[in-house]
């Protein structure tokens, strides 16, 4: 499912029109996105949980040259699956 098609389905679930389901997916894409740069996290109950993961620094190998190369720390945005969702999944 890509964008598009998520936006039909919440247009035809919600009975909103197309547009006013492609501005309320992006105001929540907006909103969880603002959360997780200002170093928070999102919940939604029964599906999951947003968050900011802190990688560390490692070192790694660059796979033209097999050089060692230094890969510094880093924040990755980070997905938590809900019971229900889990259990829906099953």
């Amino acid at each position: 499912m890509n964008k598009s098609d998520l936006v039909s389905a919440i247009a035809d679930g919600s009975g909103l029109s197309k547009a006013d389901a492609a501005r309320a997916l992006e105001a929540t894409t907006s909103a969880i996105s603002g959360a997780l740069s200002n170093g928070g996290s999102v919940a939604i109950t029964g599906f999951g949980s947003f968050l900011v993961r802190s990688r560390a620094a490692r070192s790694g190998r660059n796979p033209q040259t097999g050089a060692t190369i230094q890969i510094s720390a880093s924040k990755v945005p980070a997905f938590k699956a809900g019971k229900l969702l889990k259990e829906s999944v099953n």
